[in-house]
């Protein structure tokens, strides 16, 4: 059985899609967007490096002293943030002092398909510039984030989020659900089945927190009435077939869900981290969704292989479905 890495790597291949990686200056992005050329896995383009030796020729290079192209971006940022009072001044002075927000704005005026930052910068900047460049999707009022996690059986699930909402409210939560299930059935090809995680499992314990959970179901589907979601359910009766059975009897996503959406990110982050160091598990992630083109972030100890493959599932992510 393949992993869900290699699927992912088939499928960027048969994509070809173009991915930026503004932080040209870190060694280990020159070093990833070699091996992205030399597997085919996608076209890498890199933001000004300093360091042009040993680079692939087929790796387009631009340069962020390009006047064309920072009036350009400019123009858009302008467009993107003058109802919050930026003047076409400030949004110069932005692209300019920022490789973040160019970057973002290439992705948003068609440059590229999708980006990937981080080695060098926080989450927080990058999740910025995403913002600022690159905008929410139609519909989507916030950004999150969801882990793949392959289990030491081979299956494959998704955990969100993990990595950006501290605490969603019942809107969020319905609609960090959607995308999650959207995103596992891109990545994966599997249909989602979304269990929307508690500590109660229909109506054991009564709680405001449990009660968010219940209004978030309620939510996701006046938003989309076809997807297969439940809760609140806690974990064991989400994942495991018999305890589903036994405690959340005519569910169609108890003891079967492989999309699990936990209620905030305390509960959300430690469950990925003990399901990987724990329990075996290969984390993939955090990937950024929410956004109108996919725009990752990394963390600033990734390695190689790290960028490769979040650049690959930047790739895929960039289909349209």
């Amino acid at each position: 059985m393949n992993s869900v890495i290699e699927q992912i790597y088939q499928k960027a291949t048969e994509l070809e899609r173009t991915i930026l990686l503004p932080e040209a200056d870190d060694p280990r992005i020159v070093e990833a967007a070699n091996v992205l050329v030399r597997k085919g896995l996608a076209k890498p383009i890199l933001l000004s490096p300093t360091r042009a030796a040993g680079l692939d020729s087929a790796i387009e290079v631009l340069s962020e002293r390009n006047g064309e192209l920072c009036e350009e971006a400019a123009q858009q940022l302008y467009r993107n943030r003058q109802h919050k009072g930026l003047s076409l001044d400030g949004a110069r002075e932005a692209v300019a002092s920022d490789r973040l927000i160019l970057g973002a704005l290439l992705l948003k005026i068609g440059r590229a398909d999708g980006g990937v930052a981080g080695s060098l910068a926080t989450t927080a900047s990058v999740l910025r510039a995403g913002l600022y460049g690159v905008g929410t999707a139609p519909g989507s009022q916030v950004v999150s984030s969801f882990f793949l996690m392959q289990l030491p059986t081979g299956s494959v699930v998704t955990f969100a989020d993990c990595a950006v909402v501290p605490d969603p409210n019942p809107v969020q939560l319905a609609e960090i659900a959607i995308a999650s299930a959207e995103n596992h059935r891109r990545l994966t090809g599997d249909e989602p089945r979304v269990a929307l995680l508690s500590f109660s499992t229909f109506g054991s314990a009564e709680h405001p927190r449990v009660e968010k959970v219940r209004a978030a179901k309620q939510r996701a589907l006046e938003l989309n009435p076809q997807l297969q979601i439940d809760g609140e359910l806690q974990f064991d009766a989400a994942f495991v077939p018999q305890v589903g059975k036994r405690k959340a009897p005519g569910s169609a996503v108890a003891g079967q869900a492989n999309v699990f959406i936990f209620p905030d990110l305390d509960s959300g982050n430690i469950g990925y981290k003990i399901a990987e160091r724990i329990g075996g598990a290969a984390a993939y992630g955090p990937i950024i969704q929410g956004l109108q083109k996919p725009w990752m972030d990394l963390s600033r100890g990734c390695s190689v292989d790290d960028i490769v493959n979040v650049a690959a599932i930047a790739a895929c992510m960039s289909e349209r479905t």
